[in-house]
């Protein structure tokens, strides 16, 4: 574990890196318990003003759970192992949204689901031009977790509901226009970036860094996911698509026919339901 995750204080800031870059920097069970134990040390210690967590690698700041030893021990009827996983890293995903000092999350390449559930929730979180978020669950038959359903009820023009059951990858426009990333910093500014918060321990820094990230596809084509998405049922937006002639309608298809009818279900009445509530 030690190899896997460093855990450690750089002047003002709290510092934590993933280091699995061969893995894609999945997150394994223990290092989530890592990071909480971390935190909970951190929250109190006036030495650390703010968190920084980062990744090693170019490909991926997380690519995700590393679920390897859920698959085994569900194959031996260890179902309690499973719950266990989720209760503590859904714990450490309530921690990171409600932790008091800035919390800031730098997301290079692939970040999805449990990568999204360590970075997303923070208080700041930097995208470069090789971000690609997503809550690909649906995928593998699962629906959008680690507080992920969360982010997507506040993604704007029903954007939430093509995210979660598509599972689309975001770059760093879509993803600061959807809610799930605040600001664009050039990675090769990053190390800068990362030098000037150790040192002032004032998240206010990253403004200077920050430049506009172009233009959001997701922006542009608003119009088509609300008329597209307005209705939550998955046989009429399944129908609504087939039939469109907008050039995103064949693509969101093409996906949706590859997912698990089940857990897009599910997803869309699990945000139709909360999204009232959040409102």
């Amino acid at each position: 574990m030690i190899s896997d995750i460093n855990l450690r204080i750089n002047g003002k800031a709290g510092r934590i890196t993933l280091q699995r870059p061969k893995a894609l920097n999945a997150m394994t069970y223990e290092m989530c318990l890592a990071i909480e134990n971390t935190l909970l040390e951190w929250k109190h210690d006036p030495k650390v003003e703010l968190i920084i967590i980062d990744a090693q690698g170019d490909k991926a700041f997380c690519s995700g759970g590393d679920i390897s030893d859920l698959y085994e021990e569900g194959r031996k009827k260890n179902f309690y192992y499973g719950k266990k996983f989720w209760d503590d890293e859904y714990r450490l995903n309530a921690l990171i949204a409600k932790y008091p000092k800035p919390y800031i999350a730098f997301m290079q390449g692939f970040t999805m689901g449990g990568g999204v559930g360590i970075s997303c929730h923070g208080s700041h979180r930097i995208v470069c031009d090789t971000s690609k978020i997503a809550m690909p669950e649906c995928s593998i038959g699962l629906i959008p977790d680690v507080g992920g359903s969360f982010l997507l009820t506040r993604a704007p023009s029903n954007l939430g509901y093509y995210l979660g059951i598509t599972g689309t990858q975001m770059n760093a426009a879509d993803a600061i226009y959807s809610g799930f990333a605040d600001s664009f910093i050039e990675k090769d500014e990053w190390p800068n970036v990362i030098d000037d918060l150790e040192k002032s321990g004032d998240a206010s820094v990253l403004q200077k860094y920050s430049k506009n990230p172009g233009e959001s596809q997701l922006a542009t084509n608003k119009k088509f996911f609300e008329a597209a998405f307005e209705s939550k049922k998955l046989s009429k937006i399944a129908k609504f698509l087939s039939e469109s002639e907008h050039p995103l309608a064949h693509l969101a298809y093409q996906k949706i026919m590859k997912n698990c009818p089940i857990a897009m279900t599910y997803t869309l009445e699990m945000l139709s339901r909360l999204t009232p509530r959040l409102k």
